[in-house]
């Protein structure tokens, strides 16, 4: 990948909604400071219990957020989209990442250590809110999913989780046909199924002209029609 020069990492944290709330000055200092990493699809960017050192920033691509079971099992909580952070936590308490994160496609990721942002947050109370806020979604985000996976029928929660994704890419209002780069057992980790019920499922919505299905991508035809089984 090539350097990205001072400009472009500018540019790239004004454009971040999070970042609404500093000024010209903070925006430079931070950008100074600031470097852009490269990851290639499949490759672990943390893994839980590793450091917390820093916050990112998806600039290209898509970052999947998951925990691990003892036996094996993958827990997926969020897939981060190109225009959101991750790793936030870390910026207030510096201790160990409380999931996976790792690539499921090329990304590229703007990176902000602790060190370097903490001095912001003590200046910036107007930051620290809107990343208290952001913090409080994603919890309210988690929370959701737990009550779904168990108190939910399955074609229910797969069609909450898909419309979650299309909304987080900013394309659940298209009319075109929303494209999510997602697996089947991406998906079904995300709800707590298996890889074959969501098979099942996504087969028979295939059928019904709901979504289409390609290797490693879901193809979302018909929002409206998933907004009833909801």
């Amino acid at each position: 990948m090539r350097n990205v020069t001072f400009d472009e990492k500018y540019k790239l944290l004004a454009n971040l909604s999070l970042f609404a709330h500093l000024d010209r000055d903070e925006l430079a200092a931070l950008a100074t400071h600031a470097r852009v990493d490269h990851h290639h699809a499949g490759s672990t960017i943390f893994l839980k219990g590793s450091p917390g050192r820093c916050m990112m920033a998806v600039l290209h691509g898509s970052v999947r957020i998951s925990s691990p079971s003892a036996g094996g099992r993958e827990v997926v909580f969020n897939i981060i989209n190109p225009g959101e952070v991750f790793g936030e936590i870390a910026l207030l308490d510096g201790l160990e990442r409380t999931a996976d994160a790792t690539a499921p496609t090329d990304c590229d990721l703007l990176v902000l250590d602790r060190r370097d942002f903490r001095p912001v947050l003590l200046r910036h109370p107007d930051f620290c809110v809107a990343l208290l806020e952001l913090m409080c979604h994603r919890l309210r985000q988690t929370s959701m999913q737990v009550e779904e996976s168990m108190f939910e029928r399955l074609d229910s929660r797969t069609a909450k989780a898909l419309l979650r994704l299309a909304r987080t890419a900013g394309e659940a209002a298209s009319p075109a046909p929303v494209s999510l780069r997602l697996s089947q057992q991406q998906l079904g980790n995300m709800v707590g199924a298996s890889r074959e019920s969501i098979n099942r499922l996504l087969r028979a919505w295939q059928r019904e002209g709901l979504v289409d299905l390609a290797k490693g991508c879901i193809v979302i035809r018909d929002p409206a029609a998933l907004e009833q089984l909801v």
